[in-house]
Order: structure tokens, then C-alpha cells, then sequence
């Protein structure tokens, strides 16, 4: 029903526009409009389409918020962005446990995922990415990770603390050794 109701809207809009423009003698009143590639609004029609609904969410830091998750040397704070976009996207602060233990944390695997982009809050993080090396994050340092790309954890800072937003906010890690 809204869906009418815009394209109403914009119908009338375009006519006002059309008349406009013939009181103004840009053509003739016999002649039709320049009509739109439907292109653009058949794309904007189908990523309409395809949103799922969102909630407005808000999280507010608490020490004790920090809950134990996938790996034993990190603990995660879930910011509610799950629920709040009906599994559409994951975001959580993961604070790292030290001391860092190389034998436990390098450990290469992958993310079955569409999105995931990881932003350093605190201290400093070192990985070994395929395709890129090894490569060491400090704080204010941000990084997207392919879909699927190898990758593991090298060493962290005792107070490192980063940002991860990943797309699907459900999706299986695949351990490689």
C-alpha cells in the first residue's frame, strides 16, 4: 500500500513538473514526457525489495557486557545489531585475553562470509592474511576481509580491544590445520 502511495506521489510530482514546463514553453502540449530508464528504478525497486526491517537498537558499554565466545583468548560484546536487522548484519567489540599464546591463536582458517570489516579500537593486532603477508594493526587501523580469505592471528597487545562488522551475522568458520 505505501509502495502505491509513493508512486502516486511521484506521478503527481512528474505531472506538476510536465506542466510547468509547457507553461513555460519548453514543448509543445501534445508532446509525451521523456520517460526514465527504468533501469535505476527497477534496481532501487529490487534492493527495496530484498531489505529486510530494521529496529533501532543502542548499546552502552559495561565491563561486565564482555561474554566468553568462539575463541578462549577473546570475549565479545554483542552490540545488538543482529536482532536489530533480523540477522542481516554482526557487530560486536572483542576484547583479547592476555597473555597471547602464538601455539593457540595462530591457528589459520576463514570466515564463510559476505562482509567483514574489523576496526582497532586499542592496542595493536598482528595477522598473516592470504595475499597480503603479515601485516600489524594498531589502534585507529581498519582492514576489510574478503570472503573466505586464509588468514590467522599472530600476536596482540595485552589491552587490544577492535570493532567487527561482519555480513551474514550468523556464518561457520572453517579451521584449516
Amino acid at each position: 500500500m505505501a509502495r502505491v502511495t509513493q508512486k502516486s506521489k511521484h506521478a503527481r510530482k512528474t505531472q506538476r513538473a510536465a506542466q510547468k514546463a509547457i507553461s513555460r514553453g519548453r514543448r509543445s502540449p501534445g508532446k509525451k514526457p521523456p520517460r526514465r530508464s527504468s533501469g535505476a528504478a527497477s534496481t532501487r525497486a529490487k534492493s527495496k525489495s530484498r531489505t529486510r526491517r530494521q529496529t533501532f537498537v543502542a548499546s552502552h558499554h559495561r565491563a561486565d557486557a564482555f561474554e566468553q565466545g568462539l575463541r578462549r583468548y577473546a570475549q565479545y560484546r554483542d552490540l545488538g545489531i543482529a536482532g536489530a536487522t533480523g540477522g542481516m548484519v554482526r557487530a560486536h567489540v572483542i576484547k583479547m585475553i592476555p597473555p597471547c599464546d602464538p601455539a593457540e591463536v595462530s591457528k589459520r582458517h576463514f570466515h564463510d562470509v559476505e562482509f567483514q570489516m574489523v576496526y582497532v579500537l586499542k592496542g595493536w593486532i598482528k595477522g598473516e592474511y592470504e595475499g597480503a603477508g603479515i601485516v600489524t594493526m594498531r589502534e585507529g587501523s581498519c582492514w576489510l576481509q574478503p570472503p573466505k580469505i586464509k588468514h590467522s592471528v599472530l600476536d596482540f597487545s595485552d589491552d587490544c580491544e577492535l570493532l567487527e562488522i561482519i555480513m551474514p551475522a550468523d556464518f561457520p568458520t572453517v579451521e584449516l590445520e
